[in-house]
């Protein structure tokens, strides 16, 4: 069970945190675990490295904390998109 789940609009040169190029969650668990994802064009939540990379250096992605209802909305602009609904 997650005790706290943080969410992150991603942002580069080609976008916004009003159009990010997409949207990463980390889950921190009751045992003091984490777990990072990022919703892909699978549309589902997958794992992925990239904000540990962002925290070590890596500045290709900005990581802006947002909120769930924020985090819903591009997750369902991605889901339009692929879907093209």
């Amino acid at each position: 069970m997650a005790d706290k789940v943080t969410y992150y609009a991603v942002v580069n040169d080609l976008s916004s945190r009003e159009r990010p190029a997409g949207v990463f969650r980390r889950t921190y668990t009751e045992d003091g675990g984490r777990a990072d994802e990022a919703f892909t064009r699978n549309l589902r939540w997958e794992y992925s490295t990239s904000l540990i990379s962002a925290e070590r250096g890596d500045l290709d992605n900005r990581f802006i904390e947002i909120t769930e209802d924020e985090a819903n909305q591009i997750v369902e602009s991605i889901r339009a998109r692929v879907t093209g609904a």
